[in-house]
């Protein structure tokens, strides 16, 4: 009997961060264990909660709710976002640039499949947030990954991209703040990115879901408010600064050369028309998030709960033999290395299974980030001190002893 087998638009398509070792800790919590999950970034369940005048609102307006609204979302929330750009000085946005989506996640996915035809080639960094690359893939284009330099706070390498550039490049994606390394680039390299834009037609995208959570008065400049004369789509949303990852809340903006992105626009608003709309009821938090208080701010700033985790977690970690990190300047994550001459690491996914059977805890590897070599890994610093204490050092413990 012939097997089913999945669509061949998936091969090349992976999102390890969710991949076979999420799948053996499931396992063992469906035995009965407690595993500390240090895998993603999600800020509930280690008692971030949004603030409550946005569930509030939202709650009072579930009745308003019940049925689809325009297919770009609720007038209210993407007026509240036109007027965050104007306060970023993003010049140009108009109501009808903004569109709202199920998380920043189901708006990337819907830019590739918008804009690439087979063949095409999208620029994304390495490492990577691993859904751009599947993404660009599942859009039947080619990832062409540039190499973000750890030896410069893991700022991207310009001489690098301007390499990978062809006749078929489309696109770069820009991740700032970034994932997984948590570097906050600056405006002349930001610039830098617009220029190879401008000399090559390319579209900028910019994932900028970390903006407001920075540390150290480092600061974030948008790229909308640089790319003016190139298209530019950007996005961000409510599943990090406003702790709200579940209501599956985010945005996408598309600014600057506009008039020269009539038939990737039409694209976009195909796709957008096809899901009739994206979750109505979590639309009703944006309003009140983007013209509240920003309690972010109390998050991030000295004597803040997630300051105060990031700098004793990259204490920690630095002080294991053989491991070394850059500080993060914005973002929930460390993207620590390994000195592979001292552990003898071949198999950077083995090396995490391994220390989720031992441990019980459960971190991502590098590879799974599209970084070449298993000398890296992605540690979330989201639980309290005390936790991420202990979780380090048994990392370090378990190190020692490792053997491949």
């Amino acid at each position: 009997m012939l097997s089913i087998d999945k669509s061949e638009k998936l091969h090349g398509v992976c999102y390890d961060i969710r991949g076979p070792v999420l799948e053996h800790a499931n396992r063992l919590e469906e035995e009965g264990h407690r595993v500390l999950k240090l895998n993603i970034g999600n800020p509930a369940p280690f008692g971030f909660d949004a603030p409550d005048e946005i569930i509030l609102d939202v709650i009072y307006n579930l009745r308003n709710a019940q049925g689809y609204c325009e297919s770009h979302g609720l007038f209210a929330a993407r007026k509240s976002i036109m007027q965050e750009c104007q306060q970023l000085q993003v010049p140009g946005v108009e109501i009808d640039d903004i569109y709202l989506g199920n998380g920043v996640s189901e708006l990337i996915t819907m830019s590739m499949q918008a804009l690439l035809n087979n063949g095409d080639e999208i620029l994304v960094p390495s490492p990577d947030y691993p859904l751009w690359t599947a993404a660009v893939n599942l859009g039947g284009g080619n990832p062409v990954h540039y190499r973000c330099d750890e030896q410069a706070e893991w700022f991207p390498d310009i001489d690098d991209i301007k390499s990978k550039i062809t006749d078929r490049t489309r696109g770069i994606v820009v991740i700032n703040p970034n994932n997984p390394t948590g570097a906050v680039y600056s405006q002349e390299l930001l610039e830098q990115i617009v220029e190879l834009a401008r000399q090559h037609n390319l579209i900028i995208f910019a994932d900028e879901i970390y903006s407001k959570i920075l540390y150290d008065d480092t600061e974030f400049v948008p790229m909308g408010r640089l790319a003016q004369d190139v298209v530019c789509v950007s996005f961000n949303g409510l599943s990090k600064s406003y702790r709200l990852a579940g209501f599956r809340s985010g945005w996408m903006i598309i600014s600057g050369a506009k008039q020269r992105a009539k038939g990737f626009v039409e694209g976009i608003n195909m796709l957008s028309s096809m899901r009739l709309c994206a979750n109505v009821p979590s639309m009703f938090a944006i309003q009140t998030a983007l013209g509240g208080y920003q309690s972010i701010n109390e998050l991030i700033l000295p004597g803040g709960r997630l300051r105060e985790q990031r700098d004793m977690a990259w204490q920690r970690i630095t002080e294991i033999p053989g491991v070394s990190c850059v500080k993060p300047k914005g973002a929930l994550y460390l993207f620590p290395k390994i000195d592979l001459d001292r552990h003898k690491i071949h198999n950077d996914q083995q090396m995490v299974l391994d220390f989720l059977i031992q441990e019980r805890i459960l971190l991502v590897e590098g590879t799974a980030f599209n970084w070449n070599e298993p000398d890296h890994f992605r540690i979330v610093f989201l639980p309290r001190a005390d936790e991420i204490d202990d979780a380090i050092t048994r990392f370090g413990e378990f190190l020692e002893r490792y053997q491949q």
